[in-house]
């Protein structure tokens, strides 16, 4: 138990260069302070004592202002930035080493049953606003953009941003915008609108050349 409290304590000053203390750090994080209760209410809720698990949770989550639910799996060394707003729904499993800012949820559509939250990798960056929804695998190594909604998988070494999510970046190398894996209705419009700018315009140079041919007869 010591040995977990030391990483996770090691890990904050790992991801925050603003912490200066080993006492700051224990009495000061609330993010630090949400996953130790977690660990208490998930021992809880793996006993089946799931009412009392509930309400260690909520007491956390009135404490913190983040939400974990008992029954979710969390990894080693998980880091929450300015945790406020956070939302960590039933069916999540985190991996290790991941990074979660203010304001993420990895939740469910509503929809599922069983399974209905995500699952993240390992080494996995989720930026401030983010909403990662429905139960499929963000891969080790990704990066999701801050105010992102992301709602289908997610390959490993990959960066998502907008809304919905699309993939920008994969392996280290940009995803040509023509050829998006995720879909955007709001780039497909953008694009129709353009194509409709082109051909007005080459009817107005028409119109143009026409009215000057005239002119000149």
């Amino acid at each position: 138990m010591f040995k977990k409290i030391r990483s996770d304590i090691q890990t904050v000053f790992e991801n925050d260069p603003a912490a200066r203390s080993w006492f700051e750090v224990v009495f000061t994080y609330s993010g630090l302070h949400a996953i130790w209760a977690h660990r208490f209410a998930h021992d809880l809720y793996r006993r089946k004592w799931y009412s009392l698990a509930r309400f260690v949770s909520q007491v956390s989550r009135f404490m913190t202002g983040i939400e974990i639910h008992p029954g979710a799996t969390i990894g080693e060394r998980l880091f929450i930035d300015h945790g406020m707003g956070v939302v960590i729904g039933e069916t999540c499993e985190i991996g290790d080493d991941v990074v979660i800012y203010q304001g993420v949820t990895l939740g469910g559509t509503g929809k599922e049953k069983g399974k209905r939250h995500p699952t993240i990798g390992n080494n996995v960056v989720i930026s401030s606003g983010a909403k990662v929804l429905g139960s499929f695998r963000v891969g080790d190594q990704s990066n999701i953009g801050a105010n992102s909604v992301v709602l289908k998988e997610v390959p490993a070494n990959s960066t998502v941003v907008g809304i919905p999510g699309r993939i920008v970046k994969q392996d280290g190398r940009r995803v040509d915008r023509l050829n998006q894996q995720l879909p955007d209705p709001v780039i497909d419009s953008l694009r129709s609108m353009q194509r409709e700018i082109e051909r007005l315009h080459e009817e107005v140079r028409t119109l143009q050349e026409t009215r000057e041919s005239e002119k000149c007869t």
